[in-house]
């Protein structure tokens, strides 16, 4: 899979080729699919520590729990160390990747616990953005910035006890200092405002940690009880975020002072959450086969990402592993991925065959092998069969109707076709923004086809949550801006242009 424009840099360099080992396993959970080439016990001892931190949330914020198929949990390679995350990132100071898309999300996470300073690990990483995942998995309210940020460094320190119980709100040590600062380096009418594109780098390290802070002090202050819910549901009501606020809170200076004293306190303590370990579910822990721990190389690597430099690289590689598994279909399958992603579409088809060949139902094989007919198709022009093109994806959402991919390629095979989509398309791609709410670029897809077909209020609705993308580019939120703008004025016409200013740059 190539890197979205939205998820985390691509690599700088290709991850050197790493032998198969015989120790790979693969956990399932209710939540997670967890590969790793620990031992079982490792992977187990992860699997439940993450599950317990799950149910610490969800009971938290009184958050349902319904059943997910493979394609809606969450997948987690589970790395040595983070020399591993160093180089598939391209950089070494990460402690944790996590990144989110129609396909899947993933998670990257060093199965040691490294550390990176003060009390900053691998775990606080995986916590902070595993929230996020929650957050936007189960929200389709517009929240700033600060308490996106704010919400998951809270979540962040969560800590496991030993009676079972998980603690959640600890201290923010690892920003201590930015905790710890005086308002005026970072106000609060500087803070709650619509973005923060024009903050200085300190200033962005402070919008974490007062974040954390403003956040901490409005749940666990007496006299601010159900000031923040005010704040949120006005944001909803369509105020500009300051404007809730100072409804809301009241005077922001004084917000500020109150801040700063409570900053000072002696103890910030968190919150203990009963678990009910009924809910945790099993764990089911199992051997990859040989052919599996073969390719989980070329597995990981197409999976976090690659880009035209290095997708070829990742191609050959794949082919040398694959070589001797060919009727493995997931082997086959990781090849038809890798073989897609260096643009060799014709060996992507065959490979996917193989795989389909030895298990018709495989999901991946599925959806590579209507991608590769899409390109081939596309290339071919007049004469290309679009309806066998769309099969492929039918297939693929008959094996898993909770599968946003194949939802979202469906509609997409009327674009590559230059046909205007039908209604069941619209359908398709608007169910697989729920199924994959985290997916910016898909969302700006289904606010594009709600405005071509002139539905401006569901437009609005579906592209308020990308005006605040914490991790998105200054150029980005300002494009949403724009766009929201026009929407707004009921221009979309405008919008439309300013959304498809770029579109040939994505995949």
């Amino acid at each position: 899979m190539r890197r979205s424009l939205l998820s985390f840099a691509a690599a700088l360099a290709l991850a050197a080729a790493s032998p198969a080992h015989a120790d790979w396993f693969k956990a399932s959970s209710k939540h997670f699919v967890i590969y790793g080439d620990g031992t079982p016990n490792e992977l187990r001892e992860f699997a439940t520590k993450v599950e317990r931190f799950d149910q610490a949330v969800r009971n938290a914020r009184a958050m349902e729990d319904p059943p997910l198929t493979d394609s809606n949990r969450l997948t987690i390679y589970l790395l040595k160390n983070v020399g591993e995350l160093a180089r598939l990132e391209g950089r070494g100071d990460i402690l944790g990747i996590y990144t989110a898309r129609a396909s899947g999300s993933l998670a990257f996470v060093a199965r040691n616990k490294a550390e990176w300073k003060g009390d900053m690990d691998s775990d606080v990483v995986f916590f902070h953005e595993y929230s996020h995942h929650l957050l936007l998995q189960n929200s389709t309210a517009v929240l700033p910035s600060w308490l996106i940020e704010g919400f998951a460094e809270f979540l962040s320190t969560a800590k496991m006890n030993p009676d079972g119980t998980v603690t959640l709100g600890g201290a923010l040590n690892f920003r201590s200092q930015g905790v710890l600062s005086n308002h005026h380096e970072l106000p609060l009418t500087m803070m709650l405002r619509d973005t923060f594109g024009d903050l200085t780098l300190w200033q962005e390290e402070l919008l974490y940690a007062r974040g954390w802070l403003l956040t901490h002090y409005l749940t666990f202050e007496p006299s601010r009880r159900g000031q923040l819910d005010k704040y949120v549901a006005g944001i909803q009501q369509g105020q500009k975020p300051i404007d809730s606020a100072w409804a809301a809170f009241g005077d922001l200076k004084r917000l500020d002072w109150d801040l700063d004293s409570y900053a000072n306190r002696k103890n910030l303590s968190g919150v203990v959450i009963n678990i009910d370990q009924a809910k945790l579910g099993s764990i089911a822990v199992r051997p990859l086969t040989t052919a599996e721990a073969a390719i989980m190389p070329v597995r990981i690597r197409s999976e976090y990402g690659v880009g035209s430099r290095t997708a070829p690289g990742v191609a050959e590689q794949a082919r040398k592993l694959a070589a001797p598994f060919a009727n493995d279909p997931f082997v086959q399958s990781a090849l038809a991925e890798a073989e897609y992603d260096a643009s060799n579409y014709a060996a992507a088809d065959a490979a996917a065959d193989r795989a389909l060949a030895a298990d018709p139902r495989n999901l991946h094989a599925l959806i590579y092998k209507g991608r590769a007919q899409m390109k081939l198709a596309k290339a071919k022009g007049t004469g290309a069969d679009w309806n066998e093109v769309r099969s492929w994806f039918l297939k693929a959402n008959k094996v898993d109707t909770e599968d946003a991919e194949p939802l979202a390629l469906f509609y997409r095979t009327f674009k590559e076709a230059g046909q205007t989509p039908s209604k069941n398309a619209s359908g398709a791609l608007l169910y697989a923004v729920t199924l994959a709410p985290q997916d910016d670029y898909l969302r700006l897809m289904a606010v594009r086809q709600l405005l071509v077909e002139s539905r401006t209020q569901e437009a609005r609705t579906m592209l308020a949550p990308l005006a605040y993308q914490p991790h998105a580019t200054g150029e980005f939120r300002s494009k949403m801006t724009k766009v929201m703008d026009a929407i707004s004025a009921s221009d979309a016409k405008t919008a439309l242009s300013l959304i498809d200013a770029d579109e040939d740059k994505k995949d």
